[in-house]
Parts: structure tokens; C-alpha cells; sequence
């Protein structure tokens, strides 16, 4: 792997992995991670795919910026990464609030996209009840309000997405990546994602589309993958077993191959990067 940065305001940092020949995939990551949490799937998807892991804004090495976010600026940020690789469609992959990213991209600019690999997520926080909504934020975004940092509430948040048979090593990457968010931007993106209830009708979405989730994710369950995938006119959902809500973490080899064995038989809908990307 090799790291990358995107110019511009804010500054987007990246890790990309493959030789530049392949289709380009970008990964995002959810609402409480960082790009480092892909480090199992480069290696494996960058023999077949220029791989690209982001930071989000106002996450990892990415900058903080100034203002309010609104989703919809993370939709503006995957275009510019497709734009600085001279991508006219690329594969988007994305865990919970990086699936959200990538269906809302889907449903704003349809010929960006090539194809969505849908993980551990959800269409919006109408899929949930007041109290759920409620319960999350409060969760997240009240003791940081209160002083607290990001550190103080890693461990309480990891345990409530890990799942039942996660090992210690997996959790405690979980537990770092929470940590090591930035204070201010998290809360925007907290206050931006819960405010944004739904995406849109997802079922415009076009694209080819696969969901991957854990069979024991305790936030976004297999049965609302499900309903989902109907939206999508039956697309494949792959239920990982022995994982929770960061399921490309606890099940990493499964994870892997159900993303490649979907992903390669869609060879020839994106486009390979033709400029910054090669090492």
C-alpha cells in the first residue's frame, strides 16, 4: 500500500494498493472508522482492482473543515476522487455510513457509478424507530457535548457493534479507530447523518448492487439487507457468519471472497485510473 493526498479544501488522504491497471474501488469506511480499517481487504481486492481506502473529511490524515456538514458533501468528496484518478465510473464500497455515501452518489449521479458493494448499512435513519435514533446519538454525540473525547467513549461504542465471536485483537481495532476521531468533525458527521432520515428511493438505484453484513450485526441486521435488496430488485445479500457490524474486520476472509467472487463478474463496468495512481 501507498499513501496518496487529494489537494483541494479539505485535503483527502488515501491508501491505494494494485498496480493501476484495474477498475478503480473505493472504499469508505463508517461513521466511527478510518481508512486504516480496510487493511485486510487491499491486499486481496488490489490483485483484480485499483484500490482505493479514503479518509473522509475531517477524519484520519484527511483535514477538518470549516462549517456545518452536510451529507451530501461527502457525495461532492467521491467525485473528486473519481476525478482526480481521470475515472469516469468507478466501483463503490462502503460500510454503514460509507454504504449510505455510496447509494446517495448512486442516486444523484448515476453514470459515476459503476457498480455498489453495500455493507453493514442502512437507507437512512427512518429504518429506525425514534427511540433507536435517539439512543444512537445520545450514545455518541451527548458525552463528547459534555467534554468527554473520543477515547473516553471507544469502549462502551466498540462493544455495542462487535459481534459475539470477535477476538480481542478485533475489537480493540474497533476500540482504536473510535478513539482516534476528530472531536469536532465526528459530531458533524453524527448531527448530518442522523438529520439526513432517508437518501432518497433507493429503488431508482441502477446500479449493480451486492450487500454484505454480518449474521450478527446487532445495528443494521441481515432481515434490513433483505428489505433492502427487494428495493434493488433482488440483489444479493452475502450473510457473514461469525461477524458483527464491522464485519470486513471480524470476518476478513470471508468477507474478501464474497466481495471479489461478486466483484469480478462485473469486470468491464468501471474504468481503470488514467492518471495519479500508478506507483
Amino acid at each position: 500500500m501507498r499513501f496518496h493526498r487529494l489537494p483541494g479544501v479539505p485535503s483527502l488522504a488515501f491508501d491505494l494498493a494494485g498496480d493501476g491497471t484495474g477498475e478503480l474501488l473505493l472504499f469508505m469506511h463508517g461513521i466511527g472508522g478510518n481508512r486504516s480499517n480496510w487493511r485486510r481487504q487491499l491486499p486481496a481486492l488490489a490483485e483484480r482492482f485499483s484500490c482505493v481506502a479514503w479518509d473522509a473529511r475531517g477524519y484520519g490524515d484527511s483535514d477538518d473543515y470549516d462549517g456545518p456538514l452536510g451529507f451530501d458533501d461527502f457525495v461532492a468528496d467521491v467525485l473528486r476522487v473519481l476525478d482526480q484518478f481521470g475515472v469516469a465510473r468507478g466501483h463503490l464500497l462502503g460500510l454503514s455510513m460509507g454504504g449510505r455515501i455510496a447509494m446517495r452518489t448512486a442516486l444523484l449521479h448515476p453514470d459515476r457509478v459503476a457498480t455498489l458493494t453495500l455493507v453493514d448499512t442502512h437507507e437512512g435513519f427512518a429504518a429506525f424507530s425514534a427511540e433507536q435514533r435517539q439512543a444512537f446519538v445520545d450514545s455518541r454525540r451527548a458525552p463528547l457535548l459534555a467534554g468527554k473525547e473520543p477515547a473516553d467513549i471507544a469502549e462502551p461504542v466498540a462493544r455495542s457493534l462487535i459481534g459475539p465471536h470477535a477476538s480481542a485483537e478485533h475489537f480493540e481495532e474497533l476500540r482504536r479507530s473510535i478513539a482516534a476521531l476528530h472531536k469536532g468533525s465526528y459530531i458533524k458527521s453524527l448531527e448530518a447523518t442522523v438529520a439526513q432520515v432517508d437518501l432518497g428511493d433507493i429503488a431508482a438505484i441502477r446500479a449493480p448492487s451486492h450487500f454484505i453484513v454480518g449474521a450478527d450485526d446487532p445495528l443494521t441486521p441481515p432481515a434490513m439487507h433483505h428489505e433492502m435488496a427487494a428495493k434493488l430488485g433482488g440483489a444479493p445479500v452475502s450473510v457473514l457468519p461469525r461477524a458483527g457490524h464491522l464485519s470486513n474486520i471480524e470476518n476478513g476472509p470471508a468477507f474478501n471472497r464474497a466481495a471479489l467472487d461478486w466483484l469480478a463478474t462485473r469486470h468491464g463496468l468501471g474504468d481503470a485510473p488514467s492518471r495519479h495512481f500508478a506507483p
